[in-house]
């Protein structure tokens, strides 16, 4: 049973245990049932509360800082050479400057058949990124493909948030404040300095299916030194596309020692990724000890049906910025460091308008990805599970065979997105790619030039209709 409060950004409360919570006080000389008193902060002290102030207060069993000395790790995913999972983008030896359009056909998921038992971390691969998270600046966009539960460890981020947005299979996620469900067309941000641990559950829709092993994958978008926050509306008033109160925070759920039954040798492992590196360290108790829990720094989930879309009711396209489920702002007016957009099913109802996207080049990065869908894989047509990115002032659009349709349908208000859902990850950085994702991973689809190849050209100088 997975019980959530709602909200975005608020002031939360849970205990598992009635009266755990210290009234009036954050810090008394004795919490109540003998607990430990530990804050996590996600942001500087001194920030204004105005300014998004986050801190949140744990009551646990035992102290987090009760572990062994931290060690570099090296993923399964390696085969014995460096991590797939790359945050630190001035590496030239582990990076790939390409100014071309990509696309990358469904990134494969680990068969437990063949022998690999891959688990949420060691399946995270680096596509693109910039910046450095020693700094606090810039983003990384992941995926991750897994079959295996994270069995005795758990998962933490000095670097910056994550936002997971899965695409096969729902992901059981157990966090310090509690467990989460979250399945394909959801969402989940994970931020700084939290520490989780990911169980695959099976589709209930399809449970024969899923029980072979199919395992599963997913898109994750991380940002480097800020926090994820819901785009400020303007015009459009007080309601409407992503509302707070549709976010769902996990309540309050420890474990201790003795009822955990993934320790390996009494044991529980960490990973914590580091300055863009992954380390390990070892300790005798369950992170997820925290019995009780106060404040506004949480994780959270957020249903994609639930996104309320805008857009134009007479002529011409909007900007797709309307999409934007959340933001993180830059220091820079009018751009962000990351936007997380999805393009949900709609109406369309423009009159004299070309409906699909146009031509452009764009000064924000673009990385598209699908979480279902119906498409034709013979026509080459981009599937669930692949990806796409548009670099800044590169040149992209919609394919000819579009192109062609739009120009030959009946105009009439059209109804769109029923069976899919794509989201894009769009960030003012320009993003290089791993080498990995390039040379590795052999994902790249060479058809996509072909894409717009044959696009029709109608120009004639006497004739102007």
């Amino acid at each position: 049973n997975y019980k959530y409060m709602h909200g975005f950004g608020n002031e939360f409360e849970s205990e598992a245990l009635e009266g755990a919570l210290p009234i009036g006080r954050n810090t008394p000389r004795f919490a109540p049932y003998g607990l430990h008193i530990e804050q996590l902060n996600g942001t500087a002290f001194t920030v204004p509360r105005s300014a998004g102030n986050r801190r949140t207060w744990f009551y646990r069993i035992r102290p987090s800082v009760m572990h062994l000395p931290f060690e570099k790790y090296l993923s399964k995913n390696s085969s014995g050479g460096p991590n797939r999972l790359v945050t630190n983008f001035n590496d030239p030896n582990q990076l790939e400057v390409v100014p071309n359009q990509l696309k990358w056909t469904p990134f494969k998921i680990p068969k437990k058949s063949d022998g690999l038992e891959i688990d949420f971390v060691d399946g995270m691969s680096t596509i693109c990124g910039a910046g450095d998270p020693a700094l606090g600046a810039g983003i990384a966009i992941h995926i991750y493909c897994a079959n295996s539960d994270m069995k005795g460890r758990a998962f933490t981020n000095s670097d910056g948030d994550y936002l997971i947005v899965p695409q096969k299979g729902a992901l059981r996620i157990q966090t310090e404040f509690g467990y989460m469900l979250v399945q394909p067309n959801e969402i989940c941000v994970i931020q700084r300095g939290m520490r989780f641990r990911v169980e695959y559950v099976e589709n209930p829709e399809n449970k024969e299916k899923s029980q072979q092993g199919e395992g599963f994958r997913g898109y994750i978008l991380e940002v480097f030194g800020g926090h994820f926050e819901i785009p400020d509306l303007g015009p459009i008033g007080a309601n409407g596309l992503a509302n707070p109160r549709d976010f769902k925070i996990p309540t309050a759920h420890y474990e201790d020692s003795k009822d955990c039954k993934d320790m390996v040798d009494g044991q529980y492992e960490i990973i914590q990724k580091f300055s863009g590196e992954l380390f390990s360290a070892k300790q005798s108790f369950s992170p997820f000890d925290v019995v009780a829990w106060h404040g506004n720094y949480t994780p959270y989930k957020y249903n994609l049906a639930n996104f309320c879309p805008m857009g134009s009711t007479s002529f011409d396209h909007v900007d797709p910025s309307i999409y934007t489920v959340l933001t993180c702002k830059s220091h820079k007016i009018g751009t962000a460091v990351a936007d997380f957009v999805a393009f949900p099913p709609r109406h369309i109802t423009m009159d004299d308008t070309f409906l699909i996207p146009y031509s452009h080049r764009n000064c924000m990065s673009e990385f598209v990805g699908l979480i279902y869908g119906e498409p034709n894989e013979e026509k080459g047509e981009f599937m669930p599970g692949s990806a796409s990115l548009h670099s800044p002032m590169i040149s992209h659009g919609s394919d000819a065979r579009s192109i062609m349709y739009e120009y030959t349908r009946e105009e009439t208000p059209l109804r769109i997105g029923d069976n899919t859902m794509h989201i894009m990850f769009e960030s003012m950085y320009t993003l290089k790619t791993t080498k990995w994702v390039m040379q590795e991973c052999d994902k790249i689809e060479h058809y996509y030039l072909k894409d717009w190849k044959n696009i029709p050209i109608y120009f004639d100088p006497t004739n102007r209709d």
